[in-house]
């Protein structure tokens, strides 16, 4: 029998830095052109193609859906040349269709690799979440509390008066309360249209963001990404999924998910050592956006480790008539 290749983290992470810069410099043209579409079949499209250059035997499990609703970098798909180790892929070709195509803050290209099995195959439903920065008290705020209580006792960890915290919430009508009761507090809440993975990557470095807390319901393969930044920038996360009628019920036993009120924590949702790769495409509190000159593109990625914590950003200007 032969033996399992190793999960050789440090040296698959810069191809995972190319496979993050190749779909933010595709998407560069559609930036502003207000067609989501266009933007995130270009990233999709340079993603997978660079993918394929990687000696690993991927497997995408948070990807652009089920097979018969994308038909590339679909949930299941197989990428890589098949001769490297097996590795869980968790993906979003381009974080922020939506802010791309009218060139508003934070849109990213993201994407995740760990070992085999080291990712929750999270079905494409809404997930109930919760994030804080590094330094905490591990529970020092869950999903069983109100918004409010989160609130408070994230300041009172923090020694801070709740007007010195601030809350990153995905501006939709289904928060409406949540953002009353926030406010209510007095704490300030920073309102994002779009792009929840960022949203969580934010409370990370809260002296660089401003945000000390994400919370709200999104989507759950964004959540097991989120939860990969997390686990190597430092910080907590909890999520749990929640579901509107049978169907969706029904996508998590595809998934191979029996306890349907189960609340996860960062490690729960991905369980072994991981790598992760974003690129701006769009200027935002994280990364800076592709910055296109004559003859030239400039990306910035930010690139991580979770075995050993490293943060890496990288700075590459692209020669546009260079090959991808």
């Amino acid at each position: 029998m032969t033996k399992p290749i190793d999960f050789n983290d440090r040296m698959l992470s810069l191809g995972l830095a190319r496979v993050s810069e190749a779909a933010a410099i595709a998407s560069a043209k559609l930036v502003g052109r207000g067609d989501e579409k266009a933007a995130d079949q270009a990233a999709v499209n340079a993603m997978r193609e660079q993918l394929n250059k990687l000696d690993i035997k991927g497997v995408v499990v948070i990807g652009e859906g089920e097979r018969d609703e994308a038909p590339m970098l679909y949930i299941g798909e197989e990428v890589g040349t098949g001769s490297g180790p097996g590795v869980d892929i968790a993906l979003d070709p381009l974080e922020g269709t939506t802010l791309t195509a009218k060139d508003m803050p934070n849109a990213l290209t993201v994407i995740a690799m760990g070992p085999r099995g080291s990712m929750l195959h999270a079905p494409d439903v809404y997930m109930d979440k919760l994030a804080i920065g590094p330094g905490y008290a591990e529970g020092v705020v869950t999903l069983d509390m109100s918004p409010a209580e989160r609130v408070r006792a994230l300041a009172a960890a923090r020694g801070c008066d709740v007007t010195d915290i601030t809350v990153c919430i995905l501006e939709r009508p289904r928060h409406e309360e949540m953002i009353q009761e926030v406010r209510g507090t007095g704490a300030a809440i920073r309102l994002i249209t779009d792009g929840d993975v960022a949203g969580v990557m934010h409370c990370a470095e809260p002296s660089l963001t401003g945000i000390d807390m994400y919370m709200g319901s999104g989507g759950a393969p964004e959540g097991v990404l989120a939860a990969a930044a997390l686990k190597c920038m430092g910080g907590q996360m909890y999520g749990r999924l929640l579901f509107r009628n049978d169907d969706e019920k029904g996508r998590a036993a595809k998934a191979g998910i029996t306890d349907l009120d189960r609340i996860y924590a960062r490690d729960e949702l991905v369980t072994d050592h991981v790598i992760f790769a974003a690129t701006g495409v769009t200027d935002g509190s994280l990364l800076p956006g592709i910055k296109r000159e004559p003859g030239y593109t400039t990306t910035e990625t930010i690139l991580m480790r979770s075995k050993t914590g490293s943060v890496r950003r990288m700075v590459y200007r692209n020669p546009t008539s260079a090959a991808s």
